[in-house]
């Protein structure tokens, strides 16, 4: 079964089978990453550039800004849900992440 992921509103939404699913208005905790110094940076999604597939995983690559020093950087490969049996499950936004990896 092919799953239709598409970038939309120029950067604001990740598109699953041509539904709105996962938006840039989220803050995702990020935990030992590079992405900036804060130990757990809890970084608002300003604009996903692409979006792809790892195995199962639907991940994405964007930009973001930690809320607490203000770092603005690119990301790479932030999983944001698994298509299974068909249907797309989203990660919530506020689960931990090593890395950028979710916990799940």
């Amino acid at each position: 079964m092919t799953t239709q992921l598409r970038v939309l509103d120029d950067g604001a939404w990740v598109s699953v089978d041509n539904r709105r699913q996962v938006a840039t208005t989220d803050v995702w905790p990020f935990v030992a990453t590079d992405f900036c110094s804060c130990s757990t940076a809890f970084v608002l999604l300003e604009a996903f550039t692409d979006v792809g597939v790892d195995g199962r995983e639907v991940v994405v690559d964007g930009v973001g800004r930690c809320v607490d020093c203000g770092e603005k950087q690119t990301f790479a490969g932030l999983g944001v849900g698994r298509v299974l049996d068909g249907s797309f499950r989203a990660y919530p936004p506020d689960g931990v992440r090593a890395t950028s990896e979710p916990v799940v």
